[in-house]
C-alpha cells in the first residue's frame, strides 16, 4: 500500500473483515476441478473502506495465480476518475515491488498491465469511454455499480463484459460499491434487491455471495444511525482508514446545511438508502410524504373504499409524462386516497437517458407506460377514466387547459360529462391546493401507495414562494420529473371546488 506510511502489504495493514472476504474469494476456487464454487460477488461497503485497494489488490493477485493463456481479466469502472483511481492502485503496487517489476508490464496509456508469462492481462476500462463491446473477460470487477444505475444501457454493458464467463468455469464477477447518493436505479437497484434477498433468506442461490455492511431496518426507524457509536456498523475498516473524528465533523456540517446534503453524506459513508431526495427548497409535503405509506392502495382497493372520486391530469410535451392522479374519499374517515398512473412516449429514453433506468424501473413496477406512439398514451388514460366514471363515485376530472384539448375530446366521446370535466389553474394560482396537500399529508389525512415513481416525482419538485403564494417547480431541469405530483396537485384542487358527491354507485350495492 504505496499511501500508507511504512508502505505495508494489504494483509499487514488491513483490518480482520477484509482478509476474511479474500480468504473466502480465493478459498472458493476449486483448483483440483479448476472450478470456483461461488462465481458471483456483492460488497457493499460506505466511502474510505478501501474498496480501491481490494478492487487492485483482489485482481493483481488473480492475475499472478491464474493459469489459462493470455486470459483476459477486467475492472470496469463508470467513469474515467473512478477508472484511474483503480489503476493507479493497481499500477503503484506492482511499482513497489521489483520482483512484480520483472513479473508484469505497465501500459499506463492502455490501463493495462500484462502477465509476460502467461500474456494474462488485466484492463481497467470506463464504460463512459464505451470500450466494452467485444470484451470476455475471464474475470471481471465491477467498480462503484451504483453509478452504473444511473447510465443507460449499463445491463447490456455488463451483460457483454460478463459475457466470456459461461466457458470459463473459474470465472467471476465482483461488484463493488457504496450505497447510492439518489434512489437505487436501474441495474444496481436489481443487483442491490437480489443480494439483500440472498442475504435474507428469501432466495437460496449459494454461488452468490452478498456481503452488506448497512444498518438493520429497526435501527434506521429508531433514528440509531445518527448515533455515531453505531457508525462502524457500515464501516468495518473503523479507526484505520475511518476516522469518527472526521465523520463527526463531516457529520455536523452537512446537518447544518439541511436534509438534501446531510442525506447524500449518509448514502456515501454510514450506506444509509436514500428513500426521498429532500433539498434545501423542497416542497414541505416531502416531510411527510414516506410516513403516509400505505402498500394497499390498489386502484381496485381504492375503489371499494371511497365515497366518491375525483382525478387530475397533467399533460406535458413529447419528452414529459402524462400522468393521472385518482384520490378518493374514505367511507368513515374521509381520509384522501391517492393511485397514479403515467404514460410517457418510449423515445423519451433517447431523450433523457441520464433517467433511462429509472423510467425503466417505473415501468417494470407498472407505474409508467412507455408507449410505442406519442399520442397512445392518451387513449389509454382514458380508458382508466371510462371505468372509473362507471362506477357512478367519480364526479370530476380536474386538467390544466394547456395541452389537454385532445384529451378533453376524447373523455367527452367517451360519454363523460363536460360537467364534470373542469380546468384547474396553475403556477400561483395553486397556492391553496398545495398547502391543503401539504396540511393533509402533516395532520395523516392522506395516504398513498408507497409508489417509487410517487416518492421520486416528491423528490424532484421545489416550492417557490413569493408572498403568500406558493408554486410547485423542479429543482433542476431535466429528466427529473414531477408531473405525477402536479396531477396529484391538480386532483386535489378538484375536491376543493367541494362539489356534492354522487348517491350510492353500483359499486356499493
Amino acid at each position: 500500500m504505496t499511501d500508507v506510511v511504512g508502505q505495508p502489504t494489504v494483509g499487514e495493514a488491513c483490518l480482520p473483515w477484509m482478509r476474511d472476504w479474500a480468504a473466502v474469494f480465493f478459498g472458493s476456487y476449486d483448483p483440483e476441478k479448476g472450478k470456483r464454487l461461488i462465481w458471483e460477488y456483492f460488497l457493499m461497503v460506505a466511502k474510505k473502506n478501501g474498496k480501491s485497494t481490494i478492487a487492485a489488490g483482489v485482481m493483481l493477485a488473480i492475475l499472478l495465480m491464474n493459469w489459462r493463456e493470455s486470459a483476459p481479466f477486467l475492472i470496469l469502472s463508470p467513469s474515467k476518475k473512478a477508472s484511474d483511481n483503480v489503476f493507479i492502485a493497481a499500477r503503484d503496487m506492482v511499482k513497489a515491488d521489483p520482483e512484480l517489476m520483472d513479473l508484469l508490464h505497465i501500459k499506463e496509456n492502455e490501463r493495462k498491465i500484462v502477465h509476460r508469462t502467461t500474456n494474462a492481462t488485466l484492463e481497467v476500462v470506463a464504460a463512459e469511454g464505451g470500450t466494452v463491446a467485444g470484451t470476455k473477460a475471464a474475470g471481471v470487477l465491477i467498480d462503484e455499480l451504483w453509478e452504473f444505475g444511473t447510465i443507460s444501457g449499463a445491463s447490456g454493458m455488463i451483460d457483454e463484459a460478463t459475457g466470456g464467463l459461461t466457458a470459463r468455469p473459474e470465472g467471476f464477477i465482483i461488484y463493488l460499491t457504496t450505497q447510492s447518493e439518489r434512489e437505487p436505479a436501474g441495474v444496481f437497484k436489481d443487483k442491490l434487491d437480489y443480494a439483500r434477498k440472498i442475504r435474507n433468506g428469501q432466495i437460496n442461490r449459494k454461488t452468490f455471495l452478498p456481503v452488506i455492511y448497512e444498518f438493520p431496518r429497526a435501527m434506521i426507524d429508531a433514528d440509531k444511525h445518527l448515533e455515531s457509536a453505531n457508525w462502524y456498523i457500515p464501516n468495518p475498516n473503523w479507526g484505520a482508514s475511518v476516522r469518527e473524528d472526521y465523520l463527526l465533523q463531516k457529520f455536523d456540517e452537512k446537518r447544518e446545511a439541511g436534509d438534501g446534503p446531510l442525506g447524500v453524506w449518509m448514502a456515501k459513508h454510514l450506506n444509509v438508502q436514500v428513500g426521498l431526495y429532500y433539498e434545501s427548497g423542497s416542497w414541505q409535503g416531502a416531510l411527510y410524504w414516506l410516513q403516509q405509506s400505505d402498500p394497499s392502495l390498489t386502484l381496485e382497493n381504492l375503489i371499494a373504499r371511497s365515497e366518491f372520486l375525483v382525478c387530475g391530469i397533467d399533460q406535458g410535451g413529447n419528452d414529459d409524462f402524462l400522468s393521472l392522479a385518482v384520490i378518493g374519499q374514505e367511507s368513515g374517515s374521509r381520509n384522501y386516497l391517492h393511485w397514479q398512473k403515467s404514460w410517457a412516449w418510449r423515445n423519451i429514453l433517447e431523450i433523457r437517458k441520464e433517467e433511462a433506468p429509472r423510467y425503466l424501473d417505473f415501468e417494470e413496477d407498472g407505474d409508467l407506460v412507455l408507449t410505442e406512439k406519442a399520442d397512445e398514451g392518451e387513449d389509454l388514460l382514458v380508458e382508466v377514466v371510462k371505468i372509473l366514471w362507471d362506477t357512478g363515485k367519480l364526479f370530476c376530472v380536474g386538467y390544466d387547459k394547456a395541452g389537454a384539448r385532445r384529451i378533453i375530446s376524447l373523455l367527452i366521446d367517451a360519454l363523460i360529462s363536460e360537467e364534470a370535466l373542469v380546468p384547474i389553474p396553475q403556477g400561483y394560482m395553486m397556492t391553496g391546493d398545495i398547502l391543503a396537500t401539504e396540511r393533509a399529508l402533516a395532520a395523516r389525512k392522506f395516504w398513498h401507495g408507497g409508489r417509487a415513481i410517487m416518492a421520486w416525482a416528491v423528490g424532484n419538485a421545489a416550492a417557490k414562494q413569493t408572498g403568500n403564494s406558493v408554486m410547485i417547480t423542479k429543482q433542476s431541469s431535466g429528466g427529473r420529473k414531477i408531473d405525477p405530483l402536479i396531477a396529484l396537485l391538480i386532483a386535489m384542487g378538484a375536491i376543493l371546488r367541494n362539489p356534492a358527491p354522487p348517491k350510492k354507485s353500483w359499486w356499493d350495492s
